[in-house]
């Protein structure tokens, strides 16, 4: 059975490997340890969150990510990943984008998954969404700005944000629906890189926290 595909799927590109999206998870909070859902909560890092930053922003400034031509960067507005985006050297060339704020979960903001299911069992968020708070939809149409932008002209682009904005831009990245971002895990300050396979869209890396092993 083929994945079912959105009908609102970005453009595509016919030729070379760029231009391509780097993300970057914001680092570890108390929150993201514990499992709470942190959406416009504005949580600051831990301090293995800002050493976990540093690592990545040492990464990214040698070898193949070292002085990209023309890389854009821009970063979510709340603070765990405006500070990665800062703790990692790109501060001061980063432009807050709300677009990239993490899923508004409303009335399920702070809850774990564990919480939630107590009262809802069978919940499942990529499925049932969440009360008050954004549509999947909503989300997803927001990593659609995203892509569009990043495909907007021949130069990388960096992104500092958070794990299911992350996910869900990932998903459209590749022209699946939203709700692929179930199947795409993505841990605190991970990098990832999205690019071309053949002319269409493909994960040149995902996921990848070699950086901080060391």
């Amino acid at each position: 059975m083929s994945r079912r595909r959105s009908s609102s799927t970005p453009s595509t590109r016919s030729t070379g490997c760029s231009p391509r999206i780097l993300l970057a998870r914001h680092g570890r909070t108390e929150w993201s340890v514990k499992g709470n859902h942190t959406g416009r909560t504005d949580i600051p890092l831990l301090d293995s969150g800002r050493e976990g930053a540093k690592l990545l922003g040492e990464r990214l400034h040698r070898g193949p990510w070292a002085d990209l031509p023309g890389l854009e960067i821009r970063t979510s507005p709340l603070v765990r990943a405006s500070e990665t985006c800062a703790i990692a050297g790109f501060g001061e060339r980063a432009e807050p984008w709300d677009a990239l704020m993490e899923w508004d979960y409303g009335a399920y903001e702070g809850m774990t998954p564990a919480e939630i299911k107590a009262i809802r069992p069978d919940w499942f968020i990529w499925r049932d969404g969440v009360p008050e708070g954004e549509t999947l939809a909503q989300v997803s149409a927001r990593a659609d700005e995203v892509v569009e932008w990043a495909r907007s002209a021949d130069r990388d682009v960096l992104v500092f944000g958070h794990g299911h904005i992350l996910r869900v831009l990932g998903s459209r990245w590749l022209g699946e629906d939203a709700s692929f971002a179930a199947r795409i895990r993505l841990d605190p300050t991970s990098l990832s890189v999205l690019g071309w396979a053949y002319g269409a869209p493909a994960l040149e890396r995902w996921n990848d926290t070699g950086h901080l092993e060391r």
